[in-house]
């Protein structure tokens, strides 16, 4: 039988509609168990937050997240707003009983983050945070590969995350649309925005960090404020460049960047073993390259894999082998795991504790980025 899911989404920009569109669709493709229903949805512009819930359906709309959380028909709360607004929220609404999903990063710091932590688990509520690139079926098979063991042992881990909008000067920090540019409500740059993916990523498929040194860079210093127009000291960083030791031996390196000319999501990741070689890049997100040191020499080359067969991952659900999906399809994957999570007891990754680690080593970055030192983690 069928259960319903009502959902409170907290939030209704870029990252909300994302989310949105993967509650109101996983059912058409997933047999979880529980079919979604989006019932509110909270913002404080009311005329926006409304032309958002027109679109996606939603029932109801609210201007106060309290009231949202303590409505006694909403079952999850998916918070969608700027990390200086996740601890809050969650905590409130795991103290209320509900199901949390929050936005990637966790929060700001590992300390911010410890208390969400410790609400959600002593509330005993189900709890997830969006690293959705988990959920793209090449990027899931590079996992299945590696822990195969088709590479042998790992030796290099290498990604990079590269976009351009922030170059210029006259763009503004804080507000709305440039939130990411004020430290105190995002806590950090590219490590905590950008980063923090390719971290995520790297910790699923190639295990825990040892140690890490990195260098940050600001190159505008100073910005003015969206809201008032004054000019103030730029506290995050623009750039990040990181050498690490994975637990497992091997070597790691990220690249971070909002100041790269022609790269608007350019994220890409690389990994070197004894038997072979993977890599994805997200601008050609439904293949994997594969290097197979095994093949004869004469026939020794990357193969190219189009990674849209039934067998694939979350590809049996969706349309015929050759026919792609997009970026959207990660979060609708997110949803479906852990609507599967609910069903079967076996929670869907990465939880809050999960994802704490990647704010414990984005910390590690920035302290790194101003002492220079290598951080054992």
């Amino acid at each position: 039988m069928t259960k319903t899911l009502n959902i409170g989404m907290v939030g209704y920009g870029f990252m909300a509609r994302a989310h949105s569109n993967a509650w109101a669709n996983v059912s058409h493709f997933f047999e979880t168990g529980y079919r979604p229903a989006l019932k509110a949805i909270v913002g404080r512009n009311v005329s926006k937050v409304r032309r958002v819930a027109d679109m996606f359906g939603y029932e109801s709309v609210e201007t106060d997240w309290r009231v949202l959380i303590e409505r006694k028909d909403i079952d999850a709360i998916d918070v969608c707003v700027p990390n200086d607004l996740h601890a809050e929220i969650s905590i409130a609404a795991a103290k209320a009983g509900k199901m949390v999903l929050c936005e990637k990063p966790l929060a700001r710091t590992e300390a911010e983050g410890l208390p969400m932590v410790d609400a959600v688990e002593k509330a005993g509520v189900p709890n997830m945070v969006w690293y959705n690139y988990r959920r793209v079926p090449a990027v899931m098979l590079i996992k299945q590969m590696v822990e195969s063991g088709r590479l042998g042992k790992i030796f290099h881990y290498r990604a990079k995350f590269l976009q351009d909008w922030t170059i210029s000067p006259d763009v503004p920090q804080g507000g709305a649309g440039t939130w990411r540019l004020d430290v105190e409500a995002a806590g950090s740059g590219v490590t905590g925005d950008l980063l923090a993916h390719c971290l995520d990523t790297a910790i699923w498929i190639n295990g825990s960090l040892d140690s890490l040194t990195a260098m940050t860079e600001t190159f505008v210093k100073e910005r003015k404020n969206a809201e008032t127009g004054a000019m103030q000291r730029v506290g995050i960083d623009d750039a990040a460049a990181v050498l690490t030791r994975f637990q497992n031996g091997s070597l790691g390196t990220f690249e971070s960047t909002r100041y790269a000319r022609g790269h608007k999501a350019g994220y890409t990741l690389e990994i070197n073993g004894e038997k072979g070689s993977l890599s994805w890049d997200l601008h050609d997100l439904n293949r994997v390259q594969f290097f197979d040191h095994s093949v004869a020499g004469a026939q020794r080359g990357w193969t190219n894999i189009l990674v849209t067969d039934g067998d694939h991952p979350y590809l049996g659900k969706w349309w015929v082998p050759g026919l792609i999906i997009g970026y959207e399809h990660s979060f609708t994957h997110q949803v479906a795991d852990f609507l599967d999570g609910l069903k079967t007891g076996k929670p869907a990754a990465p939880s809050f504790r999960d994802a704490l680690e990647t704010t414990r080593v984005c910390d590690a970055i920035i302290a790194s980025g101003k002492s220079g030192q290598w951080i054992s983690l």
